[in-house]
């Protein structure tokens, strides 16, 4: 394996950390808090990361990149950002596990079978579907039951997501010629 492999899987784990770490705060200007945390700006990388890495590489490797993030970002999240004493912070950390290891899976599958069509077709859709899988379970899970407010947030942070993931099409095809040239 080579350092490209474990660069992607070490931000694939970084991603994870600061997106459970962010998503505690929601957005206090222009009356978002009640619709927009700030995880919801970080977390579309993964799905860039998760891309990249099965365009340039296949679904094999990049289900190892999610793997290995997923290991190093839940490991990271229980050690740095959970606290044990609250119930919340808790559910996050189970909450972001099950949804990103289902959402990352799915988009890892969905871009495979779209990998032949024009180049933004893949990454766009299964980045879009696994933002929308990964948003309902992870805020349904975290925070149902709770007061908060989660499916106005979990709308607030999907509607944030689509955005990302569009804006994520230039690194992606910007990123995607120098990957593809080194070998994993």
């Amino acid at each position: 394996m080579n350092k490209i492999f474990f660069s992607l899987a070490f931000m694939m784990g970084l991603v994870v950390l600061a997106s459970n770490y962010l998503v505690q705060f929601p957005i206090k200007y222009y009356g978002l808090e009640d619709i927009l945390t700030y995880g919801a700006f970080s977390y579309p990388i993964a799905f860039l990361i998760t891309d990249l890495a099965n365009r340039s590489f296949g679904k094999i490797v990049a289900r190892k990149i999610v793997y290995i993030g997923f290991t190093i970002g839940i490991l990271f999240t229980l050690i740095f950002a959970t606290n044990y004493s609250d119930l919340i912070s808790v559910r996050i950390a189970i909450g972001s596990g099950t949804a990103f290891i289902i959402a990352q899976l799915l988009d890892v599958q969905i871009f495979d079978q779209l990998r032949m069509k024009k180049w933004f077709v893949a990454p766009l859709t299964s980045s879009l579907i696994g933002s929308t899988v990964d948003t309902f379970l992870f805020f349904s899970i975290s925070f149902y039951g709770t007061g908060i407010p989660w499916v106005t947030l979990s709308l607030g942070d999907l509607a944030v997501k689509i955005f990302v993931a569009l804006v994520m099409l230039i690194p992606f095809r910007l990123l995607l010629g120098t990957l593809k040239t080194a070998k994993i």
